[in-house]
C-alpha cells in the first residue's frame, strides 16, 4: 500500500534560507508543503525584519506555486501579540491534519528552541532540513544551484551600506568582512530570493530607494508590472 506524503507547513521568509530549506524538502517524496507561512506587519504592508513589499511575497509564492497563509503583526510587535497570532495560524493547520512546520535555521540553538516550545504548546514538531550544515558551504551550493536574490536589509554595524541591494554572486560573498556569517544567520543581512530551483519562472524585480531605519539600512525592491497570483 502506498502511504500518504506526510503534509508539512513551511515558515517562509521570502530569503536564501527558507529557498534553500524548500529545495532540500521537495526532494522527499515521504512529505508534500501545504502552505508559505509569513509574517507582514501591518501599516508597512511588508515582510517583518525584511521589509519586502507583500505584493512580491505573494508573487514569489506564486512563482513557487504554494499557497501563501499571511500573519499580520504590528510594527514594533511584543513577544505575545506574536506568539498569539502565531499559533493562531498554526492551530488552523493543525485542524487540517499538519504536525509538523519546517524553518531554514541553521545554527542558533536558542531560536530552534523557542520555535520547538511554541510548536509543542499546540503539539507540533519542527524540521530543519539545513540544521548544523556549513554556512560557507551552503552559501557556496546556493550560487552553485542557480539561486538569486538581493540583500533586502543589512546591519550597518556589521556591514557597510553598499552591501544593501547587492545581487547575492560569488563576489558578494567574498567581500563579506571576517566574521560576518555567510549565510548572515546572526541577523548580518536579509535576502529576497527572486530565481532558482522552487521556482517556476524567475521574478522581475528592481532596486528602489536605499534607506535607513535605526542600525539597519534596507533597499526596496519594486515588481514589475505583471505576475502571477499566488494559488488560493
Amino acid at each position: 500500500m502506498i502511504q500518504a506524503a506526510e503534509p508539512l507547513l513551511f515558515c517562509w521568509s521570502g530569503g536564501k534560507d527558507s529557498a534553500m530549506a524548500l529545495a532540500a524538502i521537495r526532494k522527499r517524496e515521504d512529505c508534500c508543503i501545504t502552505a508559505l507561512l509569513t509574517t507582514v506587519t501591518e501599516g508597512y504592508d511588508r515582510i517583518s525584519m525584511h521589509g519586502v513589499r507583500r505584493e512580491l511575497l505573494e508573487r514569489q509564492a506564486a512563482a513557487i506555486g504554494l499557497p501563501l497563509r499571511k500573519v499580520f503583526i504590528p510594527p514594533e510587535c511584543v513577544n505575545a501579540t506574536y506568539e498569539a497570532r502565531m499559533q493562531e495560524a498554526l492551530e488552523e493547520q493543525h485542524a487540517q491534519g499538519v504536525r509538523r512546520v519546517v524553518f531554514g535555521d541553521i545554527f542558533l540553538e536558542d531560536l530552534r528552541v523557542y520555535r520547538e516550545n511554541n510548536l509543542a504548546r499546540i503539539g507540533m514538531t519542527g524540521v530543519f532540513p539545513l540544521w548544523k550544515q556549513d554556512t560557507r558551504e551552503l552559501a557556496r551550493r546556493f550560487v552553485e544551484a542557480g539561486f538569486r536574490a538581493v540583500a533586502v536589509c543589512v546591519d550597518s554595524r556589521v556591514l557597510p551600506r553598499s552591501f544593501a541591494g547587492r545581487e547575492l554572486d560569488d563576489s558578494f560573498f567574498a567581500d563579506l568582512p571576517p566574521g560576518v556569517d555567510p549565510c548572515g544567520e546572526n541577523g548580518e543581512f536579509h535576502t529576497f530570493v527572486f530565481d532558482g530551483p522552487v521556482f517556476r519562472a524567475p521574478l522581475s524585480v528592481t532596486r528602489g530607494e536605499v534607506v535607513e531605519r535605526g542600525p539597519f539600512i534596507f533597499c526596496d525592491l519594486i515588481p514589475a508590472l505583471a505576475e502571477p497570483q499566488a494559488p488560493n
